[in-house]
């Protein structure tokens, strides 16, 4: 462990962190404890990382938690007018106002999120997630899919699209990939009914059918 400390701090001594790297060293850091220590430690060392932005993100974190909205929001507020473009401002913005069940300002929030990071899985997660709280299924399962297609190992996507396409009506789909996210968890027997199930709704053939055959074949293959 000693040489190993010898040789972190020498490269750490030819490669000082760049003031990047210790924004948002310190953003993650003050993001992660804002929501895992009391509310009042937070707002007491709230702008302890010397990131004004980043005091603010962790008063309202603080304040959220202790189920107020205008302070959170107010302190969300200005952090974004530090960093008007950042997407996850906006999309921590959302959060706290879906979590306060106001759903059409939340919308609102992550569709600016979206705007700023139009590929980003988690903001086209929470937008199409907010949507389908509005029951906007059609838009929620494009920006849905669009989520799934960019980050295809996410259980909580899966969920909220198989939601969005048993809203919509398509069922085979739902069943779909709710036995992908099923076999994704490692939970092989309740991939295989519902791979089963979508086999007998989509057409027979398709691209969809075709992947619950992969399910169906991976869940043999565990029983083997």
């Amino acid at each position: 462990m000693r040489v190993l400390g010898r040789l972190t701090a020498a490269f750490e001594a030819k490669n000082p962190p760049s003031n990047s790297d210790l924004y948002w060293f310190a953003r993650t850091k003050g993001k992660l404890s804002a929501f895992q220590r009391n509310p009042k430690w937070t707002l007491a060392r709230a702008g302890e990382s010397g990131f004004a932005d980043v005091g603010y993100m962790r008063e309202a974190i603080a304040w959220h938690r202790q189920s107020n909205l205008k302070k959170p929001l107010a302190a969300m507020d200005k952090a974004i007018a530090l960093r008007p473009n950042d997407p996850f401002y906006h999309e921590l913005r959302g959060q706290i106002l879906l979590e306060s069940r106001q759903f059409d300002a939340a919308t609102a929030a992550y569709a600016r999120a979206v705007n700023a990071a139009p590929d980003h899985p988690l903001t086209l997660y929470r937008y199409g997630r907010a949507l389908l709280t509005q029951d906007q299924t059609a838009k929620a399962l494009q920006v849905l899919e669009k989520a799934c297609a960019r980050d295809g190992r996410d259980a909580y996507v899966m969920r909220d699209l198989a939601a969005a396409y048993a809203k919509s009506g398509n069922n085979g789909m739902a069943s779909l990939v709710t036995a992908e996210r099923y076999a994704l968890l490692g939970r092989l027997e309740d991939a295989e009914i519902h791979a089963t199930r979508a086999s007998g709704l989509l057409p027979n053939g398709s691209g969809g059918w075709q992947r619950a055959q992969d399910v169906l074949s991976a869940a043999k293959a565990a029983k083997r």
